[in-house]
Formats: C-alpha cells, sequence, structure tokens
C-alpha cells in the first residue's frame, strides 16, 4: 500500500483532489438528492487517474462507472449513453482490463505497456466507428431519444475511446476528452431543464482536465517505454 500510494504523483493527487472537491461542493450547494450521481462521478473521477497512469485498477473501477452512469442516463432518456455504456463502454472496459493485465510492462502489473496502431488497424476501426454511430442515429431515433444529434455524436466519441483504451494507444484519451465536451454539452442541456443534473456537468468537467493530463502523461510512457527497449537491444 506505502508503495502504490508513493506512486501517483503530486500532479495527480492535486487533479484528483480538485476533482474529487468540485463535484462534492456542487452536489451539495444545488440541493442535489440524487446520491447515486455523486457516487458515480466521484468512481469515474478515481477511475480516470488510474487510467492515466495506465494502472488496470482504472478499467475496473470504469466498468462500475459505466453501469451506473448508464442508469443515470435512462432517467432524462438518454437511451444513447444507457445502451452505449451498458452495452459497449462497459464490455470494452472488462475487455481492456483483461488485456492490460496480460500487457504489464516489464512485469509492472500497475503499468501497461503502450501500444502503436497499424495503420490498416486504423482504417478497419475508423470504418467501425462511422458504421456503428450511423446505425445507432437511427436505433436511437426510433427510441425518441433526448437530443438526437449530440446522443449521435457521443455514440461515436464513446466507441473511439473505448477502443483505443483497450487497445493499449495513447489516443485513448484526446478519444475521452472529445467524449468529455460531448457529455458536457449534453449535460448542460438537461440542467437547463433540472438543475439537479448539474453535478454531471461538473463531473465531466473534472474528466476533461483528467484526460488531458492523460494523453500528457501517456506519451511521457511511451517515449519512456520505447528508450527503455532501444537501451536493452
Amino acid at each position: 500500500m506505502k508503495k502504490f500510494l508513493k506512486s501517483i504523483t503530486l500532479v495527480e493527487w492535486l487533479i484528483w483532489s480538485i476533482s474529487v472537491i468540485s463535484i462534492i461542493v456542487f452536489f451539495f450547494v444545488f440541493k442535489n438528492t440524487q446520491y447515486l450521481y455523486l457516487v458515480d462521478s466521484l468512481i469515474g473521477a478515481t477511475a480516470l487517474i488510474f487510467v492515466s497512469k495506465g494502472n488496470p485498477i482504472g478499467q475496473f473501477l470504469t466498468i462500475i462507472f459505466s453501469i451506473f452512469y448508464g442508469i443515470i442516463s435512462h432517467s432524462f432518456n438518454y437511451y444513447g449513453e444507457m445502451i452505449t455504456y451498458l452495452g459497449m463502454s462497459a464490455p470494452i472496459a472488462l475487455w481492456a482490463l483483461i488485456s492490460w493485465l496480460k500487457n504489464p510492462y516489464k512485469g509492472n502489473k500497475s503499468q501497461v505497456k503502450v501500444n502503436s496502431l497499424s495503420k490498416k488497424e486504423w482504417c478497419l476501426f475508423l470504418t467501425a466507428a462511422v458504421v456503428i454511430t450511423v446505425s445507432f442515429y437511427f436505433v436511437l431515433q426510433a427510441l425518441k431519444n433526448a437530443n438526437l444529434v449530440i446522443s449521435t455524436v457521443s455514440v461515436l466519441t464513446s466507441f473511439l475511446a473505448a477502443y483505443l483504451t483497450a487497445r493499449r494507444s495513447r489516443f485513448y484519451a484526446i478519444g475521452y476528452g472529445a467524449n468529455d465536451i460531448v457529455l458536457i454539452i449534453m449535460w448542460s442541456m438537461a440542467s437547463y431543464e433540472n438543475i439537479t443534473y448539474l453535478p454531471m456537468v461538473i463531473c465531466f468537467v473534472a474528466f476533461f482536465v483528467t484526460d488531458t493530463y492523460g494523453f500528457i502523461n501517456w506519451s511521457i510512457m511511451n517515449k519512456k517505454q520505447k528508450a527503455g527497449e532501444i537501451k536493452n537491444v
């Protein structure tokens, strides 16, 4: 435990602390009584710190976050979010957890080995993203999903982020960052109708900051790991 706590840097402690405090303060300031929102937001903020470090614990927490978030999304008729997180994000997070555990960097189970996708995989992946997004548009239209267009964009960014995370690509953070922006807009629209959803806006603002840090940290991890491999050759 002592070694584990030491592995978390001062910057990571600051990001996590500020995120958690902001989420809690806004929750109680607006007298929200939906404690599932609070619990899910705190789980998500914690999960992303571990994901930004390449630690598999982050994927385990992401699975829990996805289940709770799907339930919350259903309450505002965001069926796209519900289906995406329960039917796609949670299963892919499980895949990511298994993948990360199988690919530790030099036997260090607290840090995953960063992967680079081939040009062929990028093409197949982006093609699949387009097909999934178009298909979801019509499904959500049939379900009369609230805020159809922005919800469809959220499906796209969620798929991009989840797949890249499972494939151990540093670009996962760009996908999640884009998804954070979309969700900030979505829950801002929901908050306009019902102020109790405002904590979800704060939640995803905090997520965006953490994902930005995640991209920077994974880029540094990638360089260090490549340097280590060259040195050992």
